[in-house]
């Protein structure tokens, strides 16, 4: 006996459609997610601690695939790759507020030795090479009794740690002050800015666009 002109298990167009519009937005979500944990993620520059080689209002890519594959909720290596070396600029876990990613320039790594002497800062005994966009901004030296931050140390950075400081030297809340970021609390290498835009002009800094980040 026939049931009717419809075949039974039948769909129309539309629902087909959808479910295909659904498989896609599935699939788009599931590899999105997959590059930002593990490839690269963005991140918006909120402070001036970097200044002048990030400026507030950066919108920068982050490698989180080049120091290796880290499980995201424990932060332990799954793979390991290369490890941060002196002066790359890295996004990592704050270590006061787990809650807030930080973002400076890599001075010293395990083993190192760090002394700064009125705002000069040594590695092992050698003056480090500041890239170009480190400034002072402030001409008074503080001494260590007041603040670490224009003489400190010598100290040396322990096994798994690194020192790191922001690049406006004098602006900058730093391992100066709170000590040493856990290797395995460093989320990626900054290496390039996608973005910026400066909320003082309501405008865009085209300049910045593609500026690759030393």
């Amino acid at each position: 006996m026939e049931t009717g002109s419809h075949n039974i298990g039948d769909t129309s167009p539309f629902l087909n459609t959808l479910k295909e519009y659904a498989q896609a937005i599935i699939i788009a979500l599931i590899i999105a997610l997959f590059v930002r944990t593990f490839i690269v993620q963005a991140f918006k520059i909120p402070s001036g601690s970097m200044i002048k080689t990030l400026l507030i209002g950066d919108h920068i890519l982050v490698n989180k695939f080049i120091y290796g594959v880290k499980n995201p909720l424990t932060r332990n290596t799954w793979i390991e790759l290369n490890s941060p070396q002196r002066g790359d600029v890295i996004v990592f876990i704050f270590p006061l507020e787990r809650d807030k990613d930080f973002i400076k320039r890599v001075i010293g790594v395990e083993g190192d030795t760090i002394q700064i002497i009125n705002k000069k800062v040594f590695v092992n005994g050698k003056p480090f090479k500041d890239p170009p966009g480190v400034q002072h901004t402030d001409p008074n030296i503080l001494p260590s009794g007041v603040s670490p931050r224009d003489n400190l140390g010598p100290i040396k950075v322990p096994p798994g740690k690194l020192f790191v400081m922001g690049d406006n030297r004098d602006q900058s809340f730093d391992s100066r002050f709170w000590g040493f970021v856990p290797v395995r609390d460093v989320k990626g290498k900054a290496f390039i800015i996608y973005f910026s835009w400066n909320s003082d002009s309501m405008s865009i800094r085209w300049n910045r666009f593609g500026k690759l980040i030393h």
